[in-house]
């Protein structure tokens, strides 16, 4: 029988992107009675009706994150299996499919999917994007774990109970899947990667959104980072890897490499200045 999934898409103040999402949850390749879908509204207003077909579940809470979000939408899940996804990203008709036949042979592996710009004509998404492919093919190399981004995962549901799910300490949309990766694999857990299982990613930024995030994303690093060490002491990472980052439009087939290659410099410096504004002035997150 094919494994039974439970889509948990936390959500914050973006009902429009958020019903997109949900249309493309209905047309899933996948038997509507072998998945339900639970969106997380995280304190944010109104959310558009889903569309009839589909086994929806709507549940609220205080404003507290997306991490808190996906850990409220895993405890109400009713499935083997918890795929999760963000309002932002439309997965293709054959996702749950494909994890499904990574599921046969991986049952107790952590999941990731291939996650996909679905603005090419945006350098800023597209920057991006290569930003978080770089980072997960860096660390399937070199890392003692693998980094799968939280918009294209599959669990199993008992496994990321009994590992204690997201840390709900991460109140921002930055570090908490890579801290959820990092106690994974520490703790024994094992990854799969599904090329074949589509998330098309529609991130809308411009510059000051672009810089926003990456500030955003040093801030989570630093937690990361600390949680990291109280553990030993934490691997470093070559400069051969922010070098290999900034380069990688050159080899990549997106268009306009040296627009990426300078905002990927700027994206650097956003994390480092948010990395230090954490250390510096850190405020409860």
């Amino acid at each position: 029988m094919l494994p039974h999934f439970s889509i948990v898409v936390p959500t914050y103040r973006r009902p429009a992107i958020l019903a997109r999402c949900l249309e493309a949850l209905a047309r899933l390749d996948y038997p509507h009675d072998r998945f339900e879908a639970i969106v997380v509204d995280d304190g944010g207003g109104e959310i558009e009706p889903p569309p009839a077909s589909m086994d929806f579940a709507l549940l609220t809470q205080t404003h507290a994150g997306p991490a808190t979000a996906r850990n409220t939408g895993a405890a109400r899940a009713r499935g083997e299996f918890l795929a999760f996804t963000d309002d932002d990203c439309r997965p293709d008709p054959g996702w749950l499919r494909a994890m499904a036949a990574r599921i046969a042979g991986a049952p107790d592996h952590a999941i990731g999917g291939r996650t996909l710009n679905a603005l090419p004509d945006n350098p800023y998404s597209t920057a991006t994007q290569l930003l978080l492919d770089y980072f997960s093919g860096w660390h399937a190399s070199h890392g003692a774990s693998a980094f799968f981004a939280s918009n294209n995962l599959v669990v199993p549901a008992e496994l990321f109970r009994a590992r204690g799910g997201f840390d709900a300490s991460f109140r921002r949309a930055a570090g908490e899947d890579r801290e959820f990766c990092h106690r994974w694999g520490r703790s024994g857990g094992r990854f799969t990667y599904a090329a074949e299982a589509v998330v098309r990613h529609e991130h809308h930024l411009g510059l000051r959104s672009f810089w926003r995030q990456h500030f955003t994303y040093g801030r989570g690093a630093l937690r990361f980072h600390r949680m990291v060490a109280a553990q030993g002491p934490p691997p470093r990472t070559p400069p051969s890897f922010y070098l290999g980052l900034v380069a990688s439009p050159l080899t990549s087939r997106a268009r306009r490499p040296l627009v990426l290659v300078m905002l990927l410099l700027l994206a650097q410096v956003a994390t480092a200045s948010g990395y230090w504004r954490e250390w510096l002035a850190p405020e409860p997150a």
